[in-house]
């Protein structure tokens, strides 16, 4: 008599798991740490890796480095990213994610990735600029700005302090425009302090 084996699998059934995660876990709001590590950018990685880190972020198991950490393809503790094997220039060079070694598309590059510091560091050269300008040269500088010309060559070291000459690199073409005539006019007639706070205001929700 032949034995056959049951591939009944019975009447056993499937449970829901136990804890269901009916509300989301938030981190402390509060919480210096974590306004650290949010703060932190993340760049050089493949969207895999990139997702992977914003979840470690999410749900604070992201973990920062406290010293550089060795590259394992130029063996210098140039490496400040946390889960990072190989530094930016060297992923760079390989065209490589810098987490996972694939050769993949990378989400963001170093150089793209503007952090609180360039902000802040962008806004303090901005309102220097803006001091050693006279009332017209702001104004018209300002127009420039909104209608998205290029002003990387006008520098503050371009400027005297005292009488706001132009330097060598700078002409009055920088700052000719159409409305030149009216904004010579509303300068005789308005104080410069009032309008530099004015134009001051306007140049960091132009930034913004």
């Amino acid at each position: 008599m032949s034995s056959r084996i049951s591939t009944r699998k019975g009447d056993n059934k499937k449970r829901a798991q136990k804890h269901q995660n009916i509300t989301a876990w938030k981190p402390n709001k509060g919480s210096k740490k974590t306004k650290e590590i949010n703060s932190l950018p993340i760049y050089g990685l493949c969207t895999r890796c990139h997702d992977q880190i914003e979840w470690r972020k999410k749900y604070r198991k992201y973990k920062p480095l406290t010293t550089p950490k060795r590259c394992t393809s130029c063996s210098e503790k140039t490496i400040k990213e946390a889960y990072h094997v190989l530094c930016n220039p060297c992923a760079t060079d390989k065209k490589v994610c810098a987490k996972c070694l694939q050769s993949k598309e990378i989400v963001a590059k170093k150089e793209d990735i503007r952090t609180a510091a360039d902000e802040v560091r962008e806004e303090q050269e901005l309102q220097r600029l803006l001091s050693r300008m006279s009332v017209r040269q702001k104004r018209s500088y300002l127009r420039k700005m909104e209608r998205g010309d290029d002003l990387s060559h006008i520098k503050a070291e371009d400027f005297e302090d005292s009488d706001f000459d132009f330097g060598s690199d700078i002409s009055d073409d920088d700052f000719s425009d159409d409305d030149d005539d009216e904004d010579k006019e509303e300068e005789q007639d308005n104080d410069d302090d009032e309008d530099g706070e004015a134009l001051a205001k306007k140049a960091k929700d132009l930034k913004v």
